[in-house]
């Protein structure tokens, strides 16, 4: 059984003392790969080293996060554009709004959004979509973006059946199933019973998010195999199934083969 991780900051500081062993454990739960999105410029040499140490396993995706756009999101941006021809990057993320943590650059959050998503679709790579509290400000952005054809993934999805629905006439959109499904009375799960499993991808956001037993410990890859047995007991669907449809969606998406 072989499952991926797409999403996933194993490069974070959070695993320097015993990689070798999050590695091995990851390995042993099936976890075939793991797709890395960046933050902004100071996890870049991060991220690329880690790459550059697992290929085949580790990749590495290019984007400014929207917790990072402040009052330099020019330079962080310029950068990202700058780098695009480093290396074969399999997406462009993670990107999107964050309206939780603050509402001080909402309208730098989302011309720096659409920029990346053009960028994305003159790349031909995917987008990872990062969204916090900004629903409302992401649709006028996709409304803004009509003309352009792009696809991506949802990254923590945990919004409503509607919500999945409507995303879907603006993109080829995949939503990312993450540790959240785990935890009691999560609303994703209600919502996740009606969507297609060709829509679906699963993550960890590791080291953060963290599911069930494990809440409050640090997030690691070899956890997306508890992710894909909620999965398949929400829908349910054999284990095996999940896997394979969810991994077969992964590769395809962030061409992983």
């Amino acid at each position: 059984m072989e499952l991926i991780d797409t999403h996933s900051h194993i490069y974070d500081e959070a695993f320097r003392e015993d990689f070798t062993d999050v590695l091995g454990r990851a390995r042993e739960a099936g976890i075939v790969a793991c797709v890395m999105p960046g933050i902004d410029r100071s996890c870049y040499d991060d991220l690329c080293a880690k790459a550059d140490q697992l290929p085949g396993f580790a990749y590495p995706c290019v984007g400014l996060h929207p917790t990072s756009v402040g009052e330099n999101w020019q330079e962080e941006l310029d950068f990202v554009k700058q780098h695009m021809q480093d290396r074969p990057w399999r997406a462009v993320g993670e990107i999107g709004l964050d309206e939780y943590w603050s509402k001080d650059f909402v309208k730098e959050q989302m011309r720096v959004l659409e920029e990346q998503i053009v960028l994305a679709a003159e790349a031909g790579l995917p987008v990872i979509i990062h969204l916090r509290e900004a629903t409302d400000d992401f649709l006028r952005v996709l409304e803004d973006l009509r003309g352009v054809s792009f696809r991506g993934s949802m990254h923590a999805w945990s919004g409503s059946y509607e919500m999945y629905r409507r995303l879907l006439t603006y993109a080829d959109f995949r939503f990312g199933i993450g540790g959240v499904v785990t935890y009691k009375n999560a609303g994703v799960a209600a919502a996740l019973e009606k969507m297609s499993m060709q829509d679906i991808v699963l993550e960890t956001d590791c080291p953060w998010l963290t599911p069930v037993p494990y809440r409050g410990r640090r997030n690691e890859p070899s956890y997306v195999r508890l992710i894909a047995e909620k999965v398949a007991q929400i829908k349910s669907l054999a284990l095996e199934e999940v896997a394979a449809t969810t991994t077969e969606n992964a590769r395809r998406l962030f061409n992983l083969y």
